[in-house]
């Protein structure tokens, strides 16, 4: 199986290998990625922690002084050329964030220990890191990502190329953004890492609680070859009450049916708390883990796990105390009863105690409770939509933009000026590629299709009005000017 090119004629590769994609995602799925190779004592461990870090840095329009004609750069790049303004100095301690993983983990296997991390890098960030020359973050990386002496340490997290926020990005453009990571990904570290990708992790935790937009984000994962997905705690609830689960530190099952009655399901791993980047930097979960025992499942006795994601570069304390923290627990936790574990060495485990999937309790978005209480699934998308619109009228608080992180800022909500641009090159890509049937190798096509993700990017509708959302409107007009010019 040989590998597959970065950039095609200066372009990044984010679509045309499909075939090849696919083909590594099935190999992968006839073995096993972690257990064979963890010396992890599943049977006799009390709990284990399971921490995941979430890197991404926008692509903007900022490469010269013209909005409309500047190159289109990373954000880190423009923070290291311009570091005498605001957090701009940051830039080269973000860089050495985005690198340290490859030193931690070669040096703590070195010392005998078992460190874990899981790890979520977006596309831009990728495609930003290769622009400006930091050869040398990706080399790191791609050492504890394919060499068998780190490679059971370390697990990639699939996400959307482009950091698209699920709820509201077209489920057809979501789609896209997840193959071009998988493509993007294959390139820089190989389709057979690429293979062992088994786990999601959603820009922004956000989880579409729409059922047909959720049925489809669902479906969509499971069709790209995700077995497991992690969701936020107050994102989902329980089916028959509409509460959160009582026992989050255990695997459940996602399963989301649409307005025609149809069901998805994914396993899910849930993260616990709110978002707050200490959790991880001070290593939380492991102290966590430290005061849970093991659990009754179905007749076995399972060890929990405490599972939390947080910027990897964010913030003084992942900045400055992330390092020795990060160090001191993998030493304290290896060979201990309660270890670091990644997403799927835990789940490999999990199952091979004979668990299947359909033993596990479910979860649903949250807010379905109440919408499938005034509407029964299967009653079709209009009944859907005016049991909807009702619920919106008698409680201010529902709503079907889904849920996240948090609950205090909206994707959607004063982000028309954004929005209205994305929802034209959106329709505008369906109508002169998609439709056409636009080859996916070439050249057009992938360019197009990269600008399109880029604007979805969730950066430019999270810091309020002003220079992000213009940034936005930007990328936005450059898509449209190729889709309507260079097809």
């Amino acid at each position: 199986m040989s590998d597959i090119p970065e950039y095609i004629d200066g372009v990044l590769n984010v679509s045309g290998y499909e075939a090849q994609i696919d083909k590594a995602i099935k190999a992968g799925k006839k073995k096993s990625v972690y257990k064979d190779e963890s010396p992890i004592k599943f049977d006799s461990i009390r709990s284990a922690a399971a921490i995941a870090l979430h890197m991404h840095q926008p692509l903007i329009p900022a490469g010269g002084h013209d909005l409309h004609s500047a190159k289109i750069i990373s954000n880190l790049e423009h923070m290291r050329n311009n570091q005498g303004y605001g957090d701009n100095h940051n830039a080269p301690v973000f860089e050495w964030c985005y690198k340290r993983i490859g030193e931690f983990v070669p040096n703590l296997v070195g010392q005998g220990k078992e460190p874990r991390v899981m790890l979520e890098y977006s596309g831009t960030l990728f495609h930003g890191l290769r622009q400006m020359g930091d050869d040398h973050i990706i080399d790191a990386l791609k050492n504890v990502t394919v060499n068998p002496a780190y490679r059971r340490c370390v697990e990639w997290l699939g996400c959307p190329w482009g950091h698209a926020v699920a709820p509201s990005t077209p489920m057809q453009d979501f789609r896209l953004h997840v193959k071009a990571w998988q493509h993007h990904f294959a390139a820089l570290f190989g389709l057979e890492a690429l293979g062992r990708v088994r786990g999601f992790s959603p820009s922004e935790m956000a989880l579409p609680n729409h059922p047909d937009i959720a049925y489809e984000y669902v479906k969509i994962l499971k069709e790209c070859g995700f077995e497991w997905l992690l969701v936020q705690e107050h994102s989902v609830e329980l089916p028959e009450n509409g509460e959160h689960s009582r026992r989050p530190h255990l695997p459940h099952l996602l399963v989301c049916r649409n307005s025609e009655g149809k069901e998805a399901s994914i396993v899910v791993l849930i993260k616990t708390q709110g978002s707050d980047t200490k959790l991880v930097a001070q290593m939380q979960p492991y102290y966590e883990a430290q005061s849970l025992s093991r659990m009754d499942f179905n007749g076995k006795s399972i060890p929990p796990i405490v599972t939390q994601i947080a910027d990897g570069e964010n913030g003084g304390v992942m900045m400055n105390e992330f390092p020795g923290k990060f160090n001191e627990v993998a030493s304290n936790a290896s060979h201990s009863d309660v270890p670091m574990m990644n997403g799927t060495e835990y789940l490999e485990f999990f199952f091979g105690l004979g668990i299947k999937e359909k033993d596990l309790p479910v979860v649903q978005p949250v807010k379905q409770k109440k919408l499938f209480d005034a509407c029964k699934p299967g009653s079709g998308p209009v009944k859907l939509a005016e049991a909807i619109e009702k619920l919106k009228k008698e409680d201010h608080r529902f709503h079907m933009d889904g849920g996240s992180w948090t609950d205090n800022i909206s994707w959607v909500k004063g982000y028309d000026n954004v929005l209205k641009p994305m929802e034209r090159v959106s329709a505008l890509f369906n109508e002169k590629v998609i439709k056409p049937g636009l080859p996916t190798d070439s050249k057009a096509y992938r360019s197009a299709l990269f600008h399109m993700m880029s604007s979805q990017t969730s950066c430019y509708r999270y810091w309020g009005q002003g220079v992000w959302t213009d940034y936005g409107v930007e990328i936005c007009r450059r898509a449209e000017e190729i889709l309507k010019n260079d097809l």
